[in-house]
């Protein structure tokens, strides 16, 4: 009973109306502001001012506002708790990554995780880095696949892969030959990079200014398919993880050399949740695939 009540008190609160919430939650509307008035009886206190033509939270509404969406988030762990199964028969996992590990490691990733553990659904979206932790503060996530820099302060992020980010050209590209060059040779290079949303490429612009290099950038994209065609079909080169470049018979990675530019991976999960048997054996799948990349050679 408690659930319903917090349920039907979260519905009105989020649509501003008992009609509207009634409606979302496929119940008639009197049977709703009876269970939202029980709620307010036992609580001693009034949620909702309900005098305008919009229903507004009052000041103890807001208070309560807070626990109800902790103590929901907490019961719906709860329900995935009790349907967890050890040995992994059933099951299903959320997982976010960033944009880059969506060409070379959420393949084999998967490959694995599914080779193992076919009955596990997966859920796999590819969303920026700063999203990714506020679904998995509200529980809309299991696991993350970005990088070190965690912007929230309850996400526990344990390292993966050290990724290296390689001058990345084609087949075609005068510089195809060369195993490495120095990092002042990008200063002569005609780039396409991807755009400023990208945490890629507020690295790349990080590591130029740190080692005064000064590329040319003629152009920009918000995909890394793009960029990768781009580098494919010209003579423009880019910066991208070389293990990208191991996955494209005509792309080559000249490793940047001595001043390499690094980033560590990380997977997250928010502090304290619930780790179903799936996110437990994921995280184990990941790490396995994880060390394989980081030892197939640049």
């Amino acid at each position: 009973m408690l659930a319903r009540h917090i349920q039907y008190f979260l519905a009105v609160a989020q649509h501003q109306s008992f009609t509207r919430a009634a409606t979302a939650l496929h119940v008639s509307q009197p049977a709703l502001s009876q269970q939202v008035r029980q709620l307010e009886e036992s609580l001693g206190a009034q949620l909702f001012d309900r005098s305008g033509r919009t229903t507004r939270l009052t000041d103890a509404g807001e208070v309560y506002l807070r626990y109800a969406q902790r103590a929901s988030q907490e019961l719906q762990e709860g329900k995935r708790a009790i349907h967890d199964v050890g040995d992994l028969s059933r099951g299903s996992l959320r997982v976010a990554v960033t944009p880059t590990f969506t060409t070379y490691l959420v393949g084999p990733l998967v490959e694995a995780f599914h080779g193992r553990y076919p009955n596990i659904t997966l859920n796999v979206r590819e969303i920026a880095q700063e999203y990714m932790e506020e679904l998995l503060l509200s529980d809309e996530l299991d696991v993350g696949i970005a990088f070190e820099e965690v912007h929230a302060q309850d996400i526990d992020a344990y390292p993966l892969l050290v990724e290296t980010l390689a001058l990345v050209v084609g087949v075609k590209h005068p510089l195809a030959g060369q195993h490495a060059i120095g990092p002042e040779a990008l200063n002569a290079e005609s780039l396409i990079l991807l755009s400023s949303e990208f945490a890629t490429r507020e690295q790349i612009d990080r590591y130029c200014r740190q080692h005064d290099i000064r590329p040319r950038v003629q152009m920009e994209a918000n995909a890394i398919s793009a960029v990768i065609e781009v580098v494919r079909r010209t003579t423009l080169s880019t910066l991208l993880p070389a293990t990208i470049a191991l996955a494209h018979d005509e792309l080559v990675a000249i490793e940047l050399d001595p001043l390499r530019l690094q980033r560590t991976a990380v997977l997250m999960q928010r502090k304290g949740a619930y780790q179903s048997a799936a996110a437990r054996a994921f995280i184990e799948v990941a790490t396995e695939v994880a060390g394989h990349l980081e030892k197939r050679p640049g």
